[in-house]
């Protein structure tokens, strides 16, 4: 599992390399759309049914919105795991610049497939997750997150699952 990691840590850092522009100082914050790229460890806390997961999330700047809760926009994104369980799911996500860092809480509802994977109970699942990212670059994100996905007790039982990601996030 541990050398699953750090392949994953690997991929992120070529991400990083290969949008680096040779003269920084041009480079600006692009367009407003948004993806982040992502890979960790689904249901870690079980030993035994964890796997490893990957995926892509998509949010576009221009639909964010200020309000009293913060910078809030709608987020949409697919994860699979090495089981081949999948999850697509629609959302919100709000937005928060603490110094350097960028703390995103985020909730999404989905749908989730088992494949050979963990049964979560529900095709109907609800992700809950929390994100600390920080700027390498103009318009490029590097950061890690943790969910949970759960039923909320709407199926036939709700063994839930958390996760932790390595994400980089790219403007395009």
């Amino acid at each position: 599992m541990k050398t699953n990691i750090i392949k994953n840590l690997m991929v992120i850092l070529m991400l990083v390399v290969l949008t680096k522009n040779v003269n920084a100082e041009e480079l600006k914050p692009s367009d407003s759309h948004q993806f982040n790229f992502f890979s960790g460890v689904f249901d870690y806390s079980h030993e035994g049914k964890n796997s490893e997961l990957f995926g892509i999330q998509h949010s576009n700047k221009d639909l964010f919105k200020d309000t009293f809760l913060g910078k809030i926009s709608p987020i949409t994104g697919f994860m699979m795991t090495a089981d081949s369980a999948t999850y697509l799911y629609t959302g919100v996500q709000a937005e928060y610049e603490i110094g350097k860092l960028n703390l995103t809480p985020s909730f999404s509802p989905g749908y989730y497939t088992t494949g050979d994977g963990k049964d979560l109970g529900s095709p109907l699942e609800f992700k809950t997750e929390v994100q600390l990212s920080f700027e390498l670059l103009p318009g490029s994100k590097l950061g890690y997150s943790y969910n949970h996905v759960s039923n909320a007790g709407l199926g036939d039982k709700n063994p839930g699952a958390n996760s932790y990601m390595f994400n980089f996030m790219k403007s395009f």
